[in-house]
């Protein structure tokens, strides 16, 4: 008696893990045949990103076509800035049209790390990672996987969500504490959607975001018409902030305040800070040293006249409020009207993007 009732603890035990198992693999059969091969896709949604105390909200817009065409929109909408990564034919590119200038890499985006708003970046961390688990609820279908983000050893596993009907709805990435330090939320996925010539056309795109954003400057500045003084008295206490004037065509020349470091690694202090003119504003040089020294620059931004294609050396790096240029020894980024550059022969990248965070200003600042 005793054998047969082991006999049959066995024989349920076998079918229940076959049955969750064959249940795990048929959901991720399903969703590999709605989304593998896709020949192109339009996506909206939000991204949050966790920065300590801080919180940044960018409205995203992806737009793919086969053959490795990646349009990728990112409004933050704290102050309005946006940045474009594209990737086209000619190469990967990050416009910021505020600015008038496009940073062209030689870069294998977007395959080199995971991509929270890619699909099927998604998709390959879900079937890459043999350890992935899957939770069924009443809503639908929940994977937690393992991520690749080489240069930020916080994130280590991502909490991808799809309703019942296998819609992709939101990717969560974790810290090994289960805290979400970035989060993805897909208002909408269209799968077959009508893409124009111009799409992923470099000038086109340039062109079309500046006229949004002069038509919507010029708006702005009808309704406000009556507020001038206000703004006059105001605009001295926030310059180094502001990297546009209403026609879009001008930046502040001088560095009201200069932003140091939150956080410096144990050993290393400030040995000298020098602030030199420059033909269209001022820049800052901060020098660090001891057992991590590197070297920290700050300066006005420019707006180029005419379009200008920067060739940049690195990969193009979401830091988070702006997406930057990061390689092996250094990163440069621009935010709120400054550039920034932040370089080191001895410290690794993780080390150089813990300092490039803690430099920060007010989110809701433009």
């Amino acid at each position: 008696m005793k054998k047969i009732f082991l006999g049959l603890m066995m024989i349920c035990c076998c079918f229940i893990t076959g049955c969750f198992g064959n249940t795990s693999n048929d959901v991720l059969k399903d969703i590999t045949k709605q989304y593998d091969g896709l020949k192109a896709y339009e996506l909206t949604g939000d991204l949050e990103i966790v920065n300590n105390d801080d919180v940044y909200n960018y409205d995203v817009k992806v737009i793919y076509q086969k053959k490795d065409k990646f349009y990728v929109s990112l409004k933050n909408r704290n102050n309005n800035h946006e940045q474009i990564i594209l990737k086209n034919e000619e190469g990967v590119y990050v416009l910021t049209p505020s600015l008038n200038k496009s940073f062209k890499f030689q870069s294998d985006w977007p395959y080199n790390n995971s991509q929270v708003y890619l699909i099927q970046s998604i998709l390959d961390d879900i079937l890459d990672d043999e350890e992935r688990s899957l939770v069924e609820n009443e809503n639908g279908y929940i994977f937690t996987t393992s991520v690749n983000y080489p240069n930020n050893r916080k994130l280590v596993k991502q909490i991808v969500t799809f309703d019942k009907k296998l819609n992709l709805k939101k990717v969560s990435v974790v810290d090994e504490n289960d805290i979400s330090q970035m989060t993805m939320t897909f208002a909408t996925i269209d799968t077959n959607p009508t893409i124009n010539a111009d799409t992923f056309n470099l000038n086109k795109i340039m062109e079309t975001t500046q006229n949004n954003t002069n038509t919507n400057t010029n708006t702005n500045t009808g309704d406000n018409t009556n507020t001038d003084n206000n703004t006059d008295s105001n605009s001295n206490s926030n310059s180094q902030n502001n990297n546009q004037e209403t026609e879009g065509t001008q930046t502040t020349s001088t560095l009201e305040d200069v932003i140091y470091p939150l956080y410096i690694p144990t050993g290393t202090v400030l040995a000298s800070e020098e602030k030199i003119a420059k033909t269209d504003g001022e820049r800052v040089i901060m020098t660090f040293e001891g057992e991590k020294p590197f070297l920290l620059v700050e300066e006005t931004a420019s707006i180029e006249e005419e379009f200008a294609i920067i060739p940049t050396y690195g990969e193009p790096y979401l830091l988070i409020d702006t997406v930057g240029a990061l390689t092996d020894s250094s990163i440069s980024w621009s935010s709120n009207g400054i550039d920034y550059y932040l370089v080191s022969d001895v410290m690794s990248q993780d080390e150089l993007l813990d300092i490039a965070r803690s430099v920060s200003v007010i989110p809701t600042m433009k």
